[in-house]
């Protein structure tokens, strides 16, 4: 190795570890810059707490993947959310995503249409409680994703759509 190589390496090395260190509390910012959010649950079981901390009482045990919540503040680590049924409480952030899905709420089965219109094709009849994945909501109509099959169903049928701020 020429002289000079190693103090090179090592500068890069120092340049690059600080550059990350950086990035870190950026990405924090960024994410208590953009709540509340949608989001949802990442595993199939995740705790509720009463604190943002381990040594918090438990309130509840989500055992449902990709519920959908309402993020309403972020603290080292942890997020407070809202279920669709109204409890708050928090939950590790390293369970909660920001893939967006949708509860489908109300008594009776929501449509899901071919198109985002009434009068298209009915596809399914969705129960209420099923989950769906969602991808873009307009005009008072959601694209979601149920098992491979996509449709539209009405914004008024699905919680975890709403506008937030």
């Amino acid at each position: 190795m020429r002289p000079g190589m190693a103090g090179a390496r090592k500068l890069g090395l120092g340049l690059g570890l600080a550059l990350l260190a950086m990035a870190a509390p950026a990405r924090a910012a960024h994410d208590e810059k953009d709540i509340p959010y949608w989001g949802s649950l990442r595993t199939d079981t995740a705790n509720l707490r009463v604190g943002p901390g381990e040594d918090y009482r438990i309130s509840w045990i989500y055992h449902r993947a990709h519920l959908p919540l309402k993020v309403l503040r972020a603290m080292e680590g942890w997020r407070l959310v809202e279920d669709p049924d109204g409890a708050r409480g928090w939950v590790l952030a390293k369970f909660v995503s920001r893939e967006r899905h949708g509860l489908v709420t109300g008594r009776e089965p929501a449509e899901m249409r071919e198109a985002p219109d009434g009068a298209t094709r009915l596809l399914w009849r969705l129960a209420p409680g099923v989950l769906v994945k969602l991808d873009e909501c307009a005009d008072s109509w959601c694209r979601v994703e149920l098992n491979g099959r996509t449709g539209f169903v009405r914004e008024a049928a699905l919680w975890g759509v709403a506008a937030l701020k």
